[in-house]
């Protein structure tokens, strides 16, 4: 989890990424935030998000991409 906050935290600084919980509903991150979260989760984890994946539930918390990232390691 920590290295994600990293990432999340280079592209928008000033963010409280373990503590927001309404990162895309609250418009703090955009498409093309998403985009490149998606890029960074497949470089550094080394893991591929598939379109189905790029849910609202996906990407709205650090928590939520951090369980999506698990779910992508073990195969699920």
């Amino acid at each position: 989890m920590d290295r994600l906050i990293e990432i999340l935290e280079a592209l928008k600084p000033g963010v409280d990424f373990r503590s927001e919980k309404a990162l895309v509903d609250d418009s703090i991150l955009d498409s093309l935030d998403i985009i490149t979260i998606i890029s960074e989760i497949s470089d550094e984890f080394d893991v591929t998000v598939s379109p189905d994946m790029i849910t609202l539930e996906n990407f709205n918390s650090a928590e939520d991409m951090f369980n999506m990232i698990k779910e992508l390691e073990n195969g699920d």
